[in-house]
């Protein structure tokens, strides 16, 4: 339990130093070993815990010490609990004027302004040097923990005596008002009567009737105690002297007062409940009280028994549920028990069905078969019309129902145009919102109509196609024919086709003048070229000269033109 040396120093232990001190406050513990001593000699216990032991670094000393957790002691005496100090004692008469440094309220030297303990004057006796109070004397000691809190020390028993007097006058003259009083009344209770038998058999030197009782007790002691009694239903208690409220209003009848009847229901008297309903054969909200049971069974009261008996049942099986003790985890638990007893009815149910069958059983009839008999009688003429009784009134919905606009027997968004993608009124297909209702021409029509366009825009997409291709194919034949014939088209601006071909200019004769023998010889360059493989093409590549004539690019451009163009047959979609 106490630190080590290397601990103490605080420097850290090594693994050998920490097993050894373990060993060591194992065996303190055990007596096997001298406990430690502290600074002054005293043994300290090896059961005290060590962040008791333990002491902070401010207070450590580096030596083993319970210092730390005794209160420092005080160079002043202490005062024994046999011993008084003096209470409410002056030092010597009141001085006559104001000195420097003393109270403002009230003079004194021993306290400053706002300890002082007299009422706060409008005038200090700063200002006014009149009624100055005497100065208190102080005493200093240390108190230890009974003196401390003894309330009675300093006090004077002989004061006491003051109030024992005052308490005799008061209780003297109370005799004295209570006696003349019942003199002077002219009442004929009981004990009036008692009192005055009494007093005159006490003249005539009698001694006490039975007949008007006897006790040991004092009269006058029994008038004492009787003017301070509370008495029922009264709303002034006579010992605060405070207006006080009664626990039952006036109006609020005892339950035992519902009914006088012998034979009505059971009042017990001890717990003052009543089980039943006093008046049998009313209706429960027009009693005025209908028995404690009926409040048993309201509200969450059941929901409470359950709670408790599924407190006792658990408790009986070996769980600690307690309703009063935990009555949050109690609910808790109980929830999650039925949700798993639901759970597990079910899963009973469905391995019951799954093995024996007959599901088919415990389907419910439907809700027409089950309420289909009724009491009501309805006849009806041959033109369907109500001839006797009345029809049953069908259930309906906040909103309007079987309203239809423009002659349509069917609401808008009942059909949908899938060419479209439109929707409709599906009695006529109609695909504008508010039109007149058509029927089935309105069908007929709207049919014939999408299938005559749909066929009409695709002849057109074909037609375009067609014409396209038939221009790209003659421009394309008409160029190799001038090409081959050496023919130019000086003066004639090309023709550009609308779909496929190269829409340059760049062979036209006004603007470049190519030589034949050259184009023929880039021809055959060209031909020759296509037949070889990669590989040779790449090392006749890197043979060839850089630059490039207009001859070989036309002619590179015409062994290209043999392959179909992929844009050539492309349609715009905007076109259509």
């Amino acid at each position: 339990m106490l630190n080590t040396s290397a601990a103490l120093q605080g420097g850290k232990m090594s693994r050998e130093e920490f097993r050894r001190q373990k060993d060591l406050d194992a065996a303190r513990k055990a007596g096997t070993a001298p406990a430690a001593v502290d600074e002054e000699g005293n043994a300290i216990n090896p059961h005290i815990p060590e962040y008791i032991t333990k002491a902070p670094w401010y207070a450590d000393t580096g030596k083993p010490s319970l210092a730390h957790q005794r209160i420092g002691k005080s160079d002043g005496p202490a005062l024994k609990l046999d011993e008084w100090y003096e209470r409410g004692q002056t030092a010597g008469p009141a001085a006559k004027k104001y000195r420097k440094g003393a109270c403002e309220n009230c003079g004194a030297m021993t306290h400053k302004k706002k300890d002082c303990l007299e009422r706060p004057r409008k005038k200090g006796a700063k200002f006014t040097n009149k009624d100055i109070a005497p100065d208190e004397v102080i005493q200093n000691f240390q108190s230890d923990y009974d003196s401390k809190r003894d309330r009675w020390n300093g006090y004077d028993p002989s004061s006491y005596k003051n109030i024992v007097d005052e308490y005799e006058a008061t209780e003297a003259a109370r005799k004295k008002f209570r006696e003349e009083e019942i003199d002077n009344q002219t009442s004929t209770d009981m004990s009036t009567a008692k009192k005055l038998a009494k007093k005159e058999k006490k003249e005539n030197g009698e001694g006490d009737d039975d007949d008007f009782g006897s006790s040991d007790e004092d009269e006058d002691d029994e008038d004492k105690y009787a003017e301070a009694a509370d008495q029922i239903g009264q709303k002034l208690d006579t010992k605060t002297r405070i207006t006080v409220r009664n626990l039952r209003i006036r109006e609020d009848t005892a339950k035992y007062l519902h009914n006088l009847d012998a034979d009505s229901a059971y009042y017990d008297p001890k717990t003052r409940s009543m089980r039943d309903a006093p008046v049998q054969g009313m209706a429960p909200e027009d009693m005025k009280f209908a028995g404690d049971n009926f409040q048993r069974h309201s509200g969450d009261a059941t929901n409470m028994q359950r709670l408790q008996m599924f407190a006792w049942q658990s408790s009986q099986r070996g769980h600690n549920v307690h309703m009063l003790a935990n009555p949050t985890a109690g609910e808790l638990l109980h929830k999650d028990f039925q949700e798993k007893k639901e759970v597990l009815k079910d899963t009973n149910k469905n391995s019951i069905l799954a093995r024996y069958g007959g599901e088919e059983h415990l389907e419910r009839l439907p809700r027409e078969l089950l309420n289909g008999q009724t009491e009501d009688y309805v006849e009806y003429s041959r033109s369907g019309q109500v001839v006797k009784g009345r029809e049953r009134a069908v259930p309906r919905s906040k909103y309007d129902e079987d309203v239809y606009i423009n002659n349509h027997t069917s609401i808008w968004g009942s059909y949908y145009d899938l060419s479209s993608g439109t929707w409709g009124y599906g009695c006529c297909h109609s695909l504008i919102s508010g039109s007149y209702c058509t029927g089935e021409a309105g069908k007929s029509a709207n049919t014939s109509s999408s299938v005559s366009a749909l066929l009409e825009s695709s002849a057109r997409v074909r037609e375009i196609e067609e014409k396209a291709e038939k221009e790209r194919k003659s421009l394309a034949e008409q160029h190799r024919e001038d090409i081959a014939s050496g023919k130019t088209s000086k003066g004639k601006e090309r023709e550009v086709p609308k779909y496929g071909g190269r829409p340059d200019d760049l062979l036209d004769d006004d603007k470049v003048d190519l030589d034949r023998e050259k184009l023929k010889k880039a021809l055959e360059h060209e031909k020759k070229r296509k037949g070889l493989n990669e590989s040779e093409a790449w090392e006749q590549n890197k043979k060839s000269k850089t630059d490039v004539t207009q001859e070989e690019m036309e002619a590179y451009r015409l062994s290209r033109q043999g392959y179909e163009d992929p844009m050539a047959n492309y349609k715009d979609p905007e076109d259509y």
